[in-house]
């Protein structure tokens, strides 16, 4: 298990819909309209070393479903390629710099970490899980030092695999009623 992940109820200024809202329509992957994003499940991760917070949410617009991995941190990354979402404000921890966590190297490499070790989502400090998901352990073949994490941010159950995946990252929740499992992430 990926440990757990402490979840404070409080009220974010913005919202991280309404932060989404100003930062979706910017990603060339997302297809849908800012004022109808609907919140469908999310996930979480936690950074070993206690600093980072990491969420997956999966969010639904235009008939489509995305991942949005955002990490939560106290300062700026200081990454010149690191790509900023927004900042909000919490009511506990101050502001809150929020990122696209695919580029941010703690999600980058607990994704990772997950999938090689066939690991799944943390627990939650409270409330409940809305979706699970799993890792699957990695093939080992010759060196494995070169392998890239690729996320598929469109969730349309149409992602086809271009090269025999080394893991992956598995998704399961509800949506609309019906359960929808999907590979979220491959290690290649």
């Amino acid at each position: 298990m990926s440990g757990t992940a402490t979840i404070h109820d409080v009220e974010l200024k913005p919202t991280k819909l309404e932060l989404l809202a100003d930062w979706l329509p910017s990603q060339s992957w997302f297809t849908g309209k800012a004022d109808d994003l609907q919140r469908v499940a999310a996930y979480r991760f936690v950074d070993p070393d206690g600093e980072v917070g990491i969420e997956t949410l999966l969010i639904a617009s235009g008939g489509k479903t995305y991942q949005v991995p955002l990490t939560y941190r106290g300062e700026p990354l200081d990454d010149q390629f690191a790509v900023l979402v927004g900042t909000i404000e919490h009511p506990d921890l101050g502001t809150r710099y929020c990122y696209d966590a695919t580029t941010d190297p703690v999600y980058v490499a607990e994704l990772i970490r997950v999938i090689h070790e066939a690991d799944n989502e943390a627990d939650l400090s409270r409330g409940e899980k809305s979706m699970t998901v799993a890792g699957s352990g990695i093939t080992v073949i010759s060196n494995a030092a070169m392998e890239a994490a690729r996320l598929i941010r469109v969730l349309d159950g149409e992602h086809i695999h271009t090269a025999q995946p080394l893991g992956v990252l598995t998704g399961t929740w509800t949506q609309d009623g019906t359960e929808r499992t999907e590979v979220l992430a491959t290690i290649r």
